[in-house]
């Protein structure tokens, strides 16, 4: 078994093709320790790579091959989704919000049940870190509101064009979907044409996300990072491609 390295604060990552490959147990497995502060967390992100780990783990970093993407002009429109968004733009009291209430989302994220998981990867120290990072503009929650109340909604890092996304929740029947479609909406009119899903579900495959290979997957996000960012704030006209798209899907 190859050994995982053990990084100090401040040390740099190995580089991602020495991660574990598919003939080991943990696929995608680059190396342990370091340290969640905003200057490693960005370095990651932008080098293809996320932390990922419990709380009676180390700090674990990953870098899977094949990497699971959504470009957003993939987005799968379903029948059923189209018909809760349009009954969503119509209803009085619906809106989404962008980063009104990021702590909220990531908190509820944690605590959302997961198939298959006893607990959350989401930690005390990940909820300070992501917390550290939307302070200073490079986290973002997309939020569905109905009647006041926090429904769904999920959390990103973004740099640059290039948004990776992290986790969702919802309390509400197809909430995530609708924050989902939402920040699929506002990437396509803004210019930002992937969004990083890190691993691959059913879920999101039925969305459009697909698999690429790493090296791809960092081409595009190295010619993504340096760009300058949108201003994330969602205005309803952003529904309005995305609902007016022909090619919705059973």
């Amino acid at each position: 078994m190859r050994r995982l390295p053990l990084l100090r604060p401040g040390e740099p990552f190995p580089p991602v093709e020495s991660a574990w490959g598919p003939e080991t147990p943990a696929p995608g497995l680059l190396a342990a320790g370091g340290a969640l502060d905003m200057p490693t967390l960005l370095l990651a992100y932008s080098s293809g790579i996320f932390p990922w780990y419990a709380d009676d783990q180390p700090i674990l970093w990953w870098s899977p091959d094949p990497r699971m993407v959504l470009d957003v002009v993939d987005f799968r429109l379903h029948r059923s989704l189209r018909k809760t968004l349009l009954r969503f733009t119509a209803r009085q009291g619906c809106a989404i919000r962008f980063d009104s209430a990021f702590d909220q989302v990531i908190e509820a994220c944690a605590l959302a049940p997961r198939i298959g998981q006893a607990g959350t990867w989401i930690t005390s120290d990940m909820r300070a870190a992501y917390q550290r990072l939307h302070a200073h503009g490079y986290a973002h929650s997309v939020e569905t509101w109905i009647d006041g109340a926090l429904v769904g909604g999920l959390y990103c890092v973004s740099i640059g064009r290039a948004v990776f996304g992290e986790s969702m929740f919802a309390r509400a029947t197809d909430a995530s979907k609708i924050a989902l479609s939402a920040l699929v909406a506002f990437c396509r009119a803004e210019n930002l044409p992937l969004i990083d899903c890190q691993q691959n579900t059913r879920h999101l495959a039925s969305l459009g996300a697909r698999e690429i290979a790493r090296s791809d997957f960092l081409n595009r996000i190295r010619a993504l990072t340096p760009l300058p960012p949108p201003s994330w704030t969602f205005r309803p006209v952003y529904w309005q491609t995305l609902l007016a798209s022909a090619e919705t899907q059973p």
